[in-house]
C-alpha cells in the first residue's frame, strides 16, 4: 500500500511538473512527460507501474481513457463546428477512411501483422487539440486553417477511438472462427446500444441538472460517477463498447445546451489535465528496452511515410473540390501532431491485443510514442517556417479585447489601433457602438457572456481583456468569467479592489485587476474624459528613459500600460508595476497640457488670417 501511494505521488509530481515546465518554457508538454516517465521507469528504475498496481493497471488506464474521451466529447459543440466551413467535414467524412487505409498499408509494410496494423492505423487518424492549439498560438495562423486544424483535432479524437474499437471487436470475434456475417451485425447492434446508452445518460443529466434535482456541490461527483457507470455498463454489452458510450455521452451533452454544465467546465478541464499527466507518465514508465528494439529501420521508414506521404495524400485527396485554397491545403497536409489520446488508446489496446495472442501488440506503446515525438518535432519546429512560406500567418501581436463602448474605451482602442495592436470592442448596444463604427474600429455586437458569442467570436488573438462598461458589478462578472480562459493576471477593470474586511464592496477574488495605480473608477475616467483628458504615448530609448518620460508628462498624468516592441502589454496597477526599458511605448491618461504663449499667439494669428481671407 505504501509503495503504491509513493508511486501515485511520484507520478503526480512528474506529470504536473512537466506540465508546469512546458508552461514556463513553451516546450511541448507531451514530450516533457515522455522524457520524465522514461527516465523514471526504464532508465532509473524508480518505479514499475505493472509491479506497483498489478491487475489494477489495466482498469485504471481504461477508466482514465474513458474520462478523457468524455471530456473531449464535451468540447465538440456542433454549432461552432458549422463556422469552420466544409474543410472539417471533408476531413472527417473522407480523411478518416483514407488515413485509416493508407496507414494500415504503411504499418503492414513496416512489419506489423494485419490485425495490429489495421487497429493502430485507426488510432492514427487522431491528431489532438492539446498539441494542435499550442502550435497554432505559437505560429499565429490565419483564422480559417487554424479553425480547420482545431476542429479536425476535436472531431478526430473520438473518431480514432471508435475506429480502434471497431477493429478490435472484429479481430477479437474473428479470432474465434466467426465469419464476416457473424461478426459485423452483432458489432453494429452493440455499437447502437452503446451509443443509445450514452445518449440516454446525457439526457438524464440534461433533465436533472437544470431543474435543481441535483445540488450544486454534487453535480461534478454525479457526472463523473455517471460516466464511469455508463462506461462499465456498455462494456458488459460488448468489449470496449464503453468508449463509444462515453464519447456519445460527451458529444450529446455538449449540444443539449445544459446551462448547469458551464460551472463545472473548469473542474472537468482540471480532471483532464490530471488524467492526461498520470496516464502519460504511467505508459512511458512502463516501456522497456526490449520492446523498443522492435522499432527498427522499417518503423523509421513508416514515420517518414506518415509525414511525407500518408498525411499529405489524405488531406489533399479529401479536400479535392473544396473551397479551401491550395496554400492552406498544403499547410493542413503538413501539420498533424499526435497527442495523449493516441498514446492512451494505444496503451489500452496493447494490453487487449496481447491477450488475443498478437505479439506485435506489445510494441504499440513504443510505436505510439515514436509517432508522437516524430509528429510534434516535425510540426513544432517547422510550423512558423511553413506558415510563412505558404502565406497563412496571421498577426503575431497579442490583441486587446475591450468590453463596453464608452468615450474612454473608444479613445483607448483608437490609440492601440494606431500602434498596430489588434483590438476589438464588444458591446450589446448597437447605439453605443455607433461612434465605434464611425471611426472604423473593429467591434462585435453582442453580449460577451452569451454562449453564442463563444461560437461567433474567436478569442484566440486576444491575450488581455479590459472590462470598462458603466456597471462595475458587470465588469467584475465579465472578468471572473474569462479569468480561467485568458488568465486572472490578464483580465482588468476600472476601480480599485476593496479591502478584505469591507463587506460592502466586491471582493478582490471576484473581480479583475485594477487599472491605474490610483484606482480610477468608471465615473472617474468618464468625468476626466469630459474635462479634456487624453491618451498620450511616449516612446522610451537609451537616451530617453522612464524617469525622463515622467518629468515630461503632466504631474497628474496616470500611467496605464507599456507596450513592448513585440506587442506584449504590461499594465500599471496598484499591485503590479512593470519595468520599463528602452524600446517600450508608454500609454498614459493625461490632463490637457496648458498652451504656451507662443501656441496661443499662433492660434490667434491663424484665426485672424482666416477672417481676412473670408473678407
Amino acid at each position: 500500500m505504501e509503495q503504491q501511494a509513493l508511486v501515485i505521488a511520484l507520478v503526480g509530481v512528474l506529470g504536473i511538473g512537466a506540465q508546469w515546465i512546458a508552461w514556463r518554457t513553451g516546450w511541448p508538454a507531451i514530450v516533457l512527460m515522455l522524457v520524465a516517465g522514461f527516465l523514471a521507469g526504464p532508465v532509473l528504475n524508480l518505479f514499475d507501474p505493472e509491479a506497483a498496481f498489478g491487475p489494477m493497471l489495466g482498469p485504471m488506464i481504461s477508466i482514465g481513457v474513458a474520462l478523457i474521451l468524455f471530456e473531449g466529447g464535451l468540447s465538440l459543440d456542433l454549432r461552432e463546428l458549422r463556422h469552420a466551413g466544409d474543410g472539417v467535414w471533408r476531413l472527417f467524412l473522407f480523411g478518416i477512411p483514407l488515413g485509416w487505409f493508407f496507414g494500415a498499408w504503411g504499418l503492414h509494410f513496416a512489419g506489423l501483422v494485419w490485425p495490429v496494423a489495421v487497429l493502430f492505423a485507426g488510432i492514427l487518424v487522431v491528431t489532438g487539440p492539446t498539441v494542435v492549439m499550442p502550435l497554432l498560438r505559437q505560429a499565429s495562423v490565419q483564422p480559417r486553417p487554424a479553425a480547420i486544424l482545431k476542429w479536425e483535432a476535436i472531431v478526430n479524437d473520438p473518431a480514432g477511438a471508435l475506429c480502434a474499437v471497431a477493429a478490435y471487436e472484429y479481430f477479437r470475434l474473428s479470432a474465434n472462427g466467426a465469419t464476416l456475417f457473424e461478426v459485423v451485425p452483432p458489432m453494429i447492434v452493440a455499437a447502437v446500444l452503446a451509443a443509445a446508452l450514452g445518449y440516454a445518460a446525457a439526457w438524464v443529466i440534461a433533465y436533472l441538472f437544470p431543474r435543481g434535482m441535483v445540488p450544486e456541490y454534487l453535480k461534478v461527483p454525479v457526472l463523473l460517477t455517471m460516466v464511469i457507470a455508463v462506461f462499465v455498463a456498455a462494456n458488459l454489452i460488448e468489449h470496449e463498447a464503453g468508449l463509444v458510450s462515453v464519447t456519445v455521452m460527451g458529444v450529446a451533452l455538449a449540444n443539449m445546451n445544459v446551462q448547469s454544465l458551464r460551472s463545472i467546465h473548469p473542474f472537468k478541464q482540471n480532471i483532464a489535465v490530471l488524467l492526461v499527466s498520470g496516464i502519460f507518465i504511467l505508459l512511458s514508465a512502463s516501456l522497456n528496452f526490449e520492446e523498443l528494439r522492435y522499432l527498427e529501420w522499417r518503423i523509421g521508414l513508416f514515420l517518414l511515410g506518415l509525414l511525407f506521404i500518408i498525411r499529405p495524400a489524405t488531406v489533399l485527396i479529401a479536400l479535392l473540390g473544396s473551397s479551401v485554397p491550395w496554400r492552406e491545403r498544403l499547410f493542413l497536409a503538413w501539420i498533424a501532431p499526435r497527442g495523449i489520446v493516441l498514446v492512451a488508446i494505444s496503451g489500452l489496446f496493447a494490453l487487449r491485443l496481447a491477450d488475443l495472442g498478437y505479439a506485435d501488440g506489445n510494441i504499440l506503446i513504443g510505436l505510439s510514442f515514436a509517432v508522437v515525438v516524430a509528429t510534434i518535432v516535425s510540426s513544432g519546429f517547422t510550423v512558423n517556417l511553413v506558415a510563412r512560406l505558404l502565406g497563412v500567418k496571421g498577426t503575431t501581436r497579442p490583441g486587446l479585447l475591450i468590453v463596453g463602448a464608452t468615450p474612454w474605451t473608444i479613445a483607448l482602442a483608437r490609440q492601440m489601433n494606431e500602434l498596430k495592436t489588434p483590438v476589438m470592442i464588444v458591446d450589446s448596444s448597437w447605439q453605443r457602438l455607433a461612434p465605434v463604427r464611425q471611426q472604423g474600429l473593429p467591434f462585435y455586437h453582442g453580449e460577451i457572456l452569451n454562449e453564442a458569442t463563444e461560437h461567433n467570436l474567436d478569442l484566440t488573438p486576444f491575450q488581455v481583456l479590459v472590462a470598462a462598461t458603466e456597471n462595475e458589478a458587470y465588469n467584475a462578472l465579465v472578468c471572473n468569467e474569462f479569468a480561467y480562459e485568458i488568465g486572472r493576471d490578464a483580465v482588468y477593470q476600472l476601480g480599485e479592489a476593496s479591502e478584505n474586511d469591507d463587506y460592502r464592496a466586491l471582493p478582490e477574488s471576484l473581480r479583475g485587476r485594477a487599472l491605474f495605480q490610483s484606482g480610477f473608477g468608471v465615473e472617474d475616467v468618464g468625468q476626466l474624459k469630459r474635462e479634456g483628458w487624453v491618451f498620450r504615448r511616449t516612446r522610451l530609448s537609451d537616451q530617453f528613459d522612464f524617469n525622463d518620460a515622467q518629468q515630461k508628462l503632466p504631474e497628474a498624468n496616470q500611467m496605464l500600460l507599456l507596450l513592448r516592441p513585440d506587442g506584449t502589454m504590461r499594465f500599471f496597477s496598484h499591485a503590479v508595476q512593470p519595468q520599463p526599458r528602452a524600446g517600450d511605448t508608454i500609454i498614459s491618461f493625461s490632463p490637457p497640457q496648458p498652451k504656451t504663449p507662443e501656441e496661443v499667439a499662433a492660434k490667434k494669428a491663424a484665426k485672424r488670417g482666416g477672417k481676412a481671407q473670408t473678407a
